[in-house]
């Protein structure tokens, strides 16, 4: 078992790697900042990835395997990079989660390519469950438009459906 010392030094180590050496999204280490944000603990048995928020734990991801645990936490750190990335590349008509996710990959494939072939197989299951929209964007704002001129909100909504149809 690793120390919190060694994580921490091993987590900095693949932050690096990735240029996230001073990213505020990186993990504390053995206290909680709150706010959502996560922290790592270490004890005798196990890793742990705690999300605590307003004194709630929301999150907690339990291993004894040190790298399934830095493939938690770089899932997230990673994720939390692509979607800064995605907002400073937004593509209007294009649905948001095809930068995230390509960028996510991207980043994980430069640490473990295992780690980004699991994201990936990740990805491509909520893709199936909730498949791509690029016209989401668009569509909700026509959708609004159309209200404030005047149309009842599900008139509104389907004249928007009409100009912009829901991927199949």
């Amino acid at each position: 078992m690793k120390s919190l010392e060694q994580i921490k030094s091993e987590v900095d180590r693949m932050a690096a790697v990735i240029g996230a050496s001073n990213y505020a999204g990186l993990p504390t280490y053995g206290f909680s900042r709150d706010a959502a944000h996560p922290h790592i603990e270490v004890d005798s048995t196990a890793y742990h990835w705690v999300v605590v928020e307003r004194g709630q734990e929301l999150d907690r991801f339990t291993t004894a395997q040190v790298d399934a645990f830095l493939e938690r936490v770089f899932t997230a750190v990673t994720f939390e990079l692509a979607t800064a990335y995605e907002l400073a590349h937004r593509a209007e008509l294009t649905d948001c989660r095809r930068l995230i996710f390509q960028h996510q990959i991207k980043l994980l494939s430069m640490l473990s390519p295992r780690w980004a072939q699991a994201e990936s197989e990740r990805h491509a299951h909520i893709i199936s469950t909730h498949p791509l929209d690029d016209f989401a964007g668009v569509r909700a704002s026509l959708t609004r438009d159309l209200r404030e001129s005047g149309h009842a909100p599900e008139v509104a909504w389907q004249m928007a459906l009409k100009r912009y149809p829901l991927p199949e």
